[in-house]
């Protein structure tokens, strides 16, 4: 299979990825983080590789819900190196949460995806998602 999880020697790529996305200041503590996440009970970063490269991931978190029956998994970072997109790479990282989703009692996935990446729109939309409005930021100064 070629989806596993994150090792921390990831980072370099992720952080690449990341970059890509739209992240470019991430270099300096992705690795930090990703140590984090890979030994976070409730979080998960998953790589695909390709002939031994990575070149794609998706970092997920599960929501635990109080109000509701079945909690959520949300997908925080998706990416696929652009030599390798639309090859179905993306398509498997999200049917492979789908299905931990499933297997941890979610009953529903949320991904919160900026206006200005419409082509990530289309591939949500195209995989079964719904647009939900409505999405309020307050940042904390540091």
């Amino acid at each position: 299979m070629p989806i596993r999880k994150s090792i921390l020697s990831d980072h370099t790529v992720i952080s690449k990825l990341l970059t890509d996305l739209g992240y470019p200041n991430a270099n300096g503590f992705v690795e930090k983080k990703l140590q984090q996440l890979i030994n976070h009970n409730s979080a998960a970063v998953y790589v695909y590789e390709l002939d031994g490269m990575v070149v794609g991931f998706i970092a997920i978190d599960i929501m635990l819900q109080l109000g509701l029956k079945g909690d959520i998994l949300r997908i925080n970072y998706l990416a696929v190196d652009e030599k390798y997109r639309s090859q179905g790479i993306g398509k498997e990282l999200e049917e492979y949460v789908a299905a931990i989703a499933f297997q941890k009692n979610c009953d529903r996935i949320e991904v919160h995806c900026h206006e200005r990446r419409t082509q990530a729109h289309a591939f949500y939309k195209r995989q079964g998602y719904t647009e939900s409005p409505k999405y309020f930021i307050k940042a904390i100064p540091k």
